[in-house]
C-alpha cells in the first residue's frame, strides 16, 4: 500500500518522490502550462507529456481554474496558465516588496564601495527613495526613505526612464517637473538614452552642491521597476572612480537580483569585459 501523502506512480517523473503527490502534480502541470504558451495545450498531450493519467490530470486542473491559475480555451477545449498565476510575480516583485528583496544588493554595493547606496522607483514625475544603505563614513547628504526628487535631474530617475516607453510629451512631462531652467526634453531624452546605451545613468551635482550619483535600473520584462544608486562626493567620483563605481554595481548587483530581475544587457557586458580572460599571445 503506497504511504499517505507520498508519491504514486501517477506523478510526474523526478529525481526522487514528491512528499506530497497531489501538490507535486499541480506544479508540473502549471510549469507545462507556463511553457505551452498562451495557445496553451489539450488535455491528452499534457497528460502525455507529464506521464499522468488524463482522468487524474483532469481533477488537477479543474482544481487550478477554480482558483484561476488555469484556464480552459472554449472553442478548443486546451488549458492554458491563468490569471492567478500569472499574477503571482507581479505582488512578490511589487513595489512594497522591492526594499528587502534588494536591500542584500545594496549592503553589498555599500561594502564594496564604503558609499552611501539608494534604492529608489518612480512615481509621476518623481523618484521616491524606498531603502539606503549608509557607509562608515559619514556622507553629508539630504535623502530619506520615502523623500522624493524630480527623476529628471537624479541619477536614479534617468535611469528609471532610460528603459520606459518615452516620446516627446512624455520627456517635455518630466523635464517640466524639474526646477526651472534645470533640462529640455530634449536633453532629458538625449541623457536617458545615453543611459540606455551604457546600461548606468549619472549626475553631477545637480541636486545638491559637490554630491554626484551613479546609478543602475533594475529591470522586469525589459522595463525598469527600480533604480540602485552609488552617492558621493564629487572629489571622489572622477570618471575613473566613476567607472570603477559602474562595475562594482553589475558585478554585485547582478547574482543577488531575484530570478525575475535584471540588469540591462549594458551593465552586465560591462563587468563580463572587465572579467573576460585575455587571449593568448
Amino acid at each position: 500500500m503506497t504511504e499517505a501523502g507520498t508519491a504514486t506512480s501517477d506523478t510526474a517523473g523526478s529525481a526522487g518522490a514528491s512528499p506530497l503527490g497531489s501538490v507535486d502534480k499541480a506544479l508540473s502541470a502549471l510549469e507545462a502550462l507556463a511553457a505551452a504558451g498562451p495557445t496553451g495545450v489539450a488535455l491528452g498531450a499534457l497528460a502525455q507529456d507529464l506521464g499522468l493519467h488524463k482522468a487524474s490530470l483532469h481533477r488537477t486542473l479543474a482544481a487550478l481554474r477554480h482558483r484561476g491559475y488555469a484556464e480552459q480555451d472554449d472553442a478548443t477545449g486546451s488549458y492554458r496558465l491563468g490569471p492567478a498565476a500569472t499574477a503571482l510575480a507581479g505582488v512578490y516583485l511589487g513595489e512594497e516588496n522591492l526594499p528587502a528583496l534588494l536591500h542584500p544588493a545594496l549592503v553589498a554595493v555599500c561594502q564594496a564601495t564604503d558609499e552611501l547606496v539608494h534604492l529608489g522607483t518612480l512615481a509621476g514625475t518623481e523618484i521616491v527613495y524606498l531603502d539606503k544603505v549608509e557607509p562608515a563614513r559619514a556622507v553629508r547628504v539630504w535623502s530619506a526613505v520615502g523623500r522624493r526628487r524630480p527623476a529628471a535631474t537624479t541619477a536614479l530617475g534617468r535611469a528609471l526612464l532610460s528603459h520606459r516607453a518615452l516620446d516627446g510629451d512624455r520627456l517635455a512631462w518630466y523635464a517640466a517637473a524639474a526646477p526651472d531652467g534645470a533640462t529640455t526634453a530634449d536633453a532629458l531624452g538625449a541623457t536617458c538614452e545615453r543611459a540606455r546605451e551604457t546600461g548606468f545613468a549619472h549626475e553631477d551635482e545637480e541636486n545638491e552642491p559637490g554630491i554626484g550619483c551613479v546609478a543602475v535600473p533594475v529591470l522586469r520584462d525589459g522595463r525598469a521597476v527600480a533604480a540602485i544608486s552609488v552617492t558621493a562626493p564629487v572629489e571622489r567620483l572622477g570618471a575613473r572612480r566613476r567607472r570603477e563605481v559602474e562595475e562594482t554595481l553589475a558585478r554585485v548587483v547582478r547574482p543577488l537580483l531575484p530570478g525575475a530581475l535584471a540588469l540591462p544587457a549594458a551593465a552586465s557586458s560591462r563587468t563580463e569585459r572587465r572579467t573576460a580572460p585575455r587571449p593568448a599571445v
